[in-house]
């Protein structure tokens, strides 16, 4: 066999194991963000996806106006208005979690803060960071706390005015949540007790007048398509929809005292794709490469039965 072809073979079967790799990161994701219990992938029936999932999508309202008048408390403990942080001139990157959550949310605003590591924008100056709790039972100090994390995290603590940690009543969450497409449900906890929630993970950035420009889905974020959906915001441009592949938080599953991994079957569905085309390609590839050491032996000489006449 040719130095090539098994140089074609090696390649095909590096990527294939980078696909596989690729495909199995969601499940190995778990050892990174859960911080107690045992994990199991969620459990899904035929091609949909489980009820709590259907109840927690994200709906993409592109151009619908927030709710700038309801009514919160920010993270020193003043009462504010979502439209504090509208001034007309500069956009706002929003995002809704919740600080006690132990798993998604910490994974969402690593991956906020990483991407804006790397946008040449400044937070307070250029734009304005709003995260908003879901969870009404959350203080304002806890909301300080988290602040301070991923200050710290960002590296920048001059930029502290341009970031806003917001805890409010339940008729304000659910305001921004029904502008913004966020579904959520709550649920129990480890004991019992309803105090998590399920949702999925996105963030959006709103135009300086409070209309939804742009969405982001799952918890990484290219810094590259922040920073433009941040430029094409700030001039009021209304971005399009995004592909609608959500990760999900955990839940607990009290039957079988187990944490499970919610995360959409496209997910999977695309590494199961990705997977067999590569195998597609590997086997193509063995083909061709027989036949071609098949062809080279026959046409030897000697090898056909024929003699040399020269």
């Amino acid at each position: 066999m040719t130095a090539g072809s098994i140089t074609r073979r090696a390649t095909a079967i590096a990527g294939l194991l980078l696909a596989f790799g690729l495909s199995m990161l969601p499940l190995r994701s778990s050892a990174q963000v859960s911080s107690y219990g045992d994990k199991t992938e969620g459990e899904n029936v035929g091609d949909q996806l489980p009820t709590v999932l259907q109840k927690i999508q994200v709906r993409q309202h592109l151009n619908a106006q927030l709710p700038l008048d309801s009514q919160f408390v920010d993270d020193t403990g003043h009462a504010v208005t979502l439209g504090t942080y509208f001034d007309g001139k500069h956009p706002v990157l929003l995002t809704t979690v919740y600080y006690n959550c132990p798993m998604l949310c910490s994974e969402e605003m690593d991956g906020l803060t990483s991407a804006l590591e790397m946008v040449h924008l400044t937070p307070g100056k250029d734009f304005q960071v709003v995260v908003i709790s879901i969870d009404p039972s959350e203080t304002p100090q806890l909301a300080a706390q988290k602040k301070a994390f991923y200050l710290r995290r960002y590296g920048h603590p001059e930029t502290a005015s341009g970031w806003h940690y917001l805890t409010g009543k339940q008729p304000a969450i659910d305001a921004v949540t029904h502008a913004t497409g966020f579904g959520y449900l709550r649920v129990a906890g480890p004991d019992g007790k309803l105090d998590q929630f399920a949702h999925a993970s996105s963030i959006e950035i709103a135009t300086p007048e409070g209309k939804l420009a742009q969405y982001y889905l799952g918890v990484e974020y290219s810094p590259k398509d922040v920073l433009l959906g941040l430029i094409d915001a700030s001039g009021n441009k209304i971005g399009s929809p995004v592909a609608n592949i959500l990760t999900y938080c955990y839940r607990y599953d009290p039957q079988i005292d187990k944490h499970s991994l919610m995360v959409v079957r496209a997910v999977q569905l695309g590494g199961i794709i990705t997977v067999a085309s590569l195998g597609g390609f590997i086997f193509l590839m063995f083909r061709r490469d027989i036949q071609l050491s098949h062809d080279q032996d026959t046409s030897k000489p000697g090898k056909t039965g024929e003699t040399d006449k020269g």
